[in-house]
């Protein structure tokens, strides 16, 4: 249970005195792990009388909540397992229940993704320190008779972006993961990296008895956070204001005739000038557009990732088809005549105009979130401070129906905006520069960024396995992003050539151009590698991919692009964001907004992902970490 939990929990319960319960704080019990039979020594930290249940901490250091009817007394255990001395040792016994780090969907613990086996390497020697006290003994699984879970207290960055984002841990479900762990620990006490194809010949057969025995287990999902995001409280308030007074601030700067950084900060328009009623009509009415095309029963009926609950939710993944949809729309709009220009002359409108929708949408959201059962919250923006899950999310799968709410902001309005804003920047620089056709550098910046959207929507079936959906809750952080950051930001560079042309020779297109492709290459490549490894580790074609098993049951890619940096595509991502930088030239900073922006946000992202993952890893991450040595560039991060 993190701060925040604990937090929670003492303010719902004040002063009131300590129920009476079974099992006393410090006592030494046997807890059932979470999905199978096995039951390990661990010790009593707390008792919560609301949600009944105990928080206890194995000998590793993993704290996990269980039931009262999943602990047992010590010293039974104890009697029962002499009078089992002669059975095989546990290293060698073929359990039929599921391992521990194969938990299926009857695990009673909120927090199974922070699971970690007790019988890996190196588990004994990151004991936590509560523990130094407690006597040394051999843990030592007893197969008893599972106990069905009824509870609706059930339990993946987060992911990770990021998740848009990317989660820094590439892991798949992997078959034996105990049987390998306790082997590996004999050989030597280290995880050995092992071509997944050679672990599969030799226990297929064996993992097919185990799969029609049990139900496959959904993929952890990640556990309290250790601490608040963001900076906390304080964190919140700021960026509930710096946000917005960010995007204000590039837009007006952007349209002074000289943009420099030296004549910021640009004067503050009228408050009246910031308001027109047009303006928000037709961003309701492009809210509107994508809505319907979303719904339209056209294109791929796709499956989430497994919810802590174990539901599996379903998206209609039709986004190329609305970009597709789209596109038609906004070249027959220009062709009859529609003045598409208004989007630049009323640029600083429509970003109000968005800003106002996203903050409307969020104070719903959170209304609406105090309704949701807590298997449907999400784990990091349930702190009991109102502004900070306001801006973090509460709930993390909003739906109206069938219609959910964080997948189409995500993939949908503000993407494909982004798209038709680039188009209409175009228009623009051949309206206000006199030009036939749109400049080399305007046109190497809309195919880029379109091809990037486009790209996105294709396979937009892998934002599902991302840190946004699995982890992040659905509050302002993500409704302000993908409503106005995405579509009112990421579109500088357009914006900035329209009063400002920096014509290109042709060695510096051709440079750009195999920069943008080499970044686009590692950037769908490594996604991809990622997201079918996620999906099916089993898939023969990832066979001579290498990998670390951890405790999960998860196991960490350390070969093809996911060897030779820990986020392989990240750096594709800032190969690209650099040649969309390019063809503005170097007169100005602003147009490096974008690059410097995504330094800043990728280093977060990492740092997110590094902590969440040696927290759910271990010393799995560890042994991960000094096999792949550098982060996002080789070497040099």
């Amino acid at each position: 249970m993190d701060g925040a939990a604990v937090e929670e929990s003492q303010a719902g319960y004040g002063a009131t005195t300590m129920p009476l319960t079974k099992y006393q704080k410090d006592e030494l019990v046997m807890g059932r792990w979470p999905g199978s039979s096995l039951y390990y020594e661990v010790k009593v930290l707390s008792f919560d009388g609301r949600t009944q249940l105990y928080t206890v901490i194995y000998k590793d250091g993993t704290e996990l909540e269980l039931r009262e009817q999943d602990i047992r007394n010590l010293a039974g255990f104890q009697t029962r397992s002499r009078s089992r001395s002669r059975s095989k040792s546990p290293g060698r016994r073929r359990s039929r229940s599921r391992s521990p780090g194969r938990t299926t969907r009857r695990a009673s613990s909120r927090t199974a993704a922070a699971v970690a086996s007790a019988a890996i390497a190196d588990g004994a020697a990151r004991k936590d320190a509560r523990l130094k006290d407690t006597p040394e003994v051999r843990i030592s699984p007893l197969q008893t008779k599972p106990v069905e879970n009824n509870s609706n207290n059930k339990h993946e960055q987060s992911e990770e972006n990021n998740t848009a984002g990317a989660v820094a841990e590439v892991s798949g479900q992997v078959a034996q993961a105990e049987p390998r762990a306790e082997a590996e620990k004999n050989q030597g006490g280290r995880y050995n990296l092992r071509r997944r194809k050679d672990d599969g010949e030799a226990k297929a057969a064996e993992a097919e008895q185990e799969e029609a025995a049990a139900p496959v287990a959904p993929p952890p999902a990640s556990g309290p956070s250790p601490g608040l995001d963001f900076g906390g409280k304080i964190g919140a308030y700021f960026w509930l204001l710096f946000l917005p007074a960010w995007v204000l601030f590039v837009i007006l700067q952007v349209n002074l005739a000289d943009p420099s950084l030296a004549n910021a900060p640009p004067p503050l328009p009228a408050l009246q000038t910031l308001w027109d009623p047009q303006a928000l009509g037709l961003v309701l009415l492009w809210v509107a557009f994508q809505a319907l095309l979303y719904v339209l029963p056209v294109g791929k009926l796709s499956h989430g990732m497994p919810l802590r609950s174990g539901q599996t939710l379903q998206y209609r993944t039709n986004g190329f088809f609305a970009v597709a949809v789209s596109s038609l729309a906004a070249v027959a709009a220009a062709h009859l005549g529609v003045d598409l220009t208004y989007i630049h002359s009323h640029f600083l409108q429509l970003a109000v105009a968005s800003f106002l929708l996203a903050t409307a949408l969020s104070v719903y959201l959170y209304v609406r979130s105090g309704k949701a059962p807590p298997t449907e919250r999400a784990l990091g923006g349930n702190s009991g401070h109102l502004l900070y899950d306001f801006f973090k999310g509460r709930e993390l799968n909003p739906r109206i129906g069938n219609f959910d709410l964080k997948f189409f902001c995500e993939m949908r309005p503000g993407l494909i905006g982004w798209c038709l804003i680039n188009f209409a920047m175009a228009l623009a620089e051949m309206k206000h520069q006199g030009l036939d056709a749109p400049s080399h550098s305007m046109i190497l910046v809309n195919v880029f960024q379109l091809l990037y959207v486009v790209d996105g929507l294709w396979n937009e079936e892998a934002i599902l396995t991302t840190m946004d959906l699995m982890h992040d809750g659905f509050g302002f952080m993500l409704a302000f992003g993908d409503l106005v950051w995405v579509p009112f930001t990421y579109t500088l560079q357009a914006y900035y050539l329209v009063e400002h042309p920096n014509p290109l020779g042709l060695p510096a297109l051709a440079a750009i151009i195999t920069l943008k492709l080499g970044g686009f290459y590692i950037f769908r490549k490594s996604n991809s590698e990622k997201n079918a490894f996620r999906r099916n580790p089993t898939d023969p074609a990832l066979a001579h991919l290498k990998s670390i098993p951890t405790a999960t049951g998860k196991s960490l890619l350390v070969s093809g692009w996911w060897g030779l940096v820990r986020h392989p595509n990240y750096l594709g991502d800032l190969l690209m964001a650099l040649a969309w930088s390019l063809p503005c030239g170097f007169s100005h900073l602003l147009p490096w907004y974008y690059m410097i922006y995504f330094i800043i946000l990728l280093v977060h992202r990492d740092s997110r992902d590094t902590s969440e993952c040696r927290r759910k890893y271990g010393s799995a991450w560890e042994q991960y970490c000094r096999t792949v040595r550098y982060r996002i560039i080789p070497r040099v991060y």
